[in-house]
Parts: structure tokens; sequence; C-alpha cells
């Protein structure tokens, strides 16, 4: 794994990342109380690395070790994956950085491979554009999340046409930290089938 910073946009980004597997690249973001080095500690990381998958794993600026800028994350997001040379990844975003994997597809459609979404925050905006997603899209959420109710994950399941929903029980909004084996089984399973 390695950790590295780019200059992207007069914004500093730091990230770890694993660039030798074979199979699709998968961008990780992180939720507002966490980083990187979340996806890094729970072994994420070295699920996917092990399965082949090329990783990025980013602190968003003002999180982890990035600094604040005034590039919105949309646009931060996009300079990175010119820059990088990186097409069609799988967006992971749990509760903000779902938010802003939507926000992102919804400005950027083409440039999407499919989108994993983990209690998510903010589909309010998108209410009635969700049928409009085209690419795979994996959902995990926590059945006792309290910050973003399972009901907004069912209907994220009823109205985006390619997508499989995975309940963890008994799990609260940071879901993936309280179920890591639940999580990365959820994840590769729908990596596998439906990217790699």
């Amino acid at each position: 794994m390695n950790e590295r910073q780019v200059a992207i946009k007069g914004c500093t980004l730091y990230m770890l990342e694993d660039t030798s597997g074979a199979k699709g690249d998968v961008v990780l973001l992180h939720g507002a109380s966490f980083s990187s080095a979340t996806w890094q500690k729970i072994g994420t990381l070295d699920i996917l690395n092990g399965a082949g998958y090329r990783t990025h794993a980013l602190d968003m600026p003002g999180f982890g070790r990035s600094p604040s800028c005034t590039v919105s994350p949309v646009n931060l997001l996009s300079a990175f994956l010119g820059q990088q040379n990186i097409k069609k990844p799988v967006l992971v975003g749990p509760s903000m950085g779902g938010g802003i994997c939507l926000d992102f597809y919804f400005a950027h459609p083409k440039a999407v491979g499919g989108l994993v979404l983990v209690g998510t925050v903010g589909i309010g905006k998108y209410r009635d554009r969700f049928c409009e997603v085209t690419v795979p899209c994996l959902l995990v959420w926590g059945e006792n999340d309290t910050v973003s109710p399972p009901d907004n994950a069912r209907l994220l399941e009823k109205e985006i046409p390619d997508s499989r929903l995975v309940f963890l029980e008994n799990a609260p909004h940071p879901c993936y930290l309280k179920q890591p084996d639940r999580w990365h089984r959820a994840l590769l399973d729908f990596l596998n089938e439906k990217v790699g």
C-alpha cells in the first residue's frame, strides 16, 4: 500500500493506493468522522488488493491528511480521475462519501462504472432521478441506522434499476465498522459479479 499526495486544482489530496491489480479501479471515499485510514484499519484495502482490484482511498479536503480547499468535491474527484487516468471506477461511499458519489454520478454518469452506497446521506435531492442510474449499485445499510434510516435504502433499491440491497443486522450507521466480514463479503460478491 502506497501513501502519496497529489496536487489537483490548487488542492493537496492525500491517498492510500495500490494499483498493482489487474482488475478494475475502486475509489473509496469516507464519512465525515473518518478518512482513508479507516479502510486500511478494517482491512478493506488489503482485501480488495488481494482480489486483484486497483484501490484508491482518498482523504477528501478538510479530512484526514488533506487540507481544506475551495474546490467542490465533485470537481476535485473529476480532476483526480482525469489526472490519474482512471476510467469508469467503482465509487464506494459511506454516509457523506455516498452523497459525494451520487453528486458525482449525476454530474458525470459516463465516468462511473458502479456505485457502492453505504448508509448514504443527502439522497432527497435526487429522489426523482434514481431511475436514471444505469450502472450496477450495491446498497449496504445498518438495520439500526438512525442517521440515514433503512427506508432510504429501500427507496434506493426500488428506484435504481440494477441495485442490490444488503442489510447488516443490528448494525448502526457506520455498519461496515461493526460487521467488516459481512461488509467485505457483500462488496467482493458485488464487484466480482458486476464489475470484475
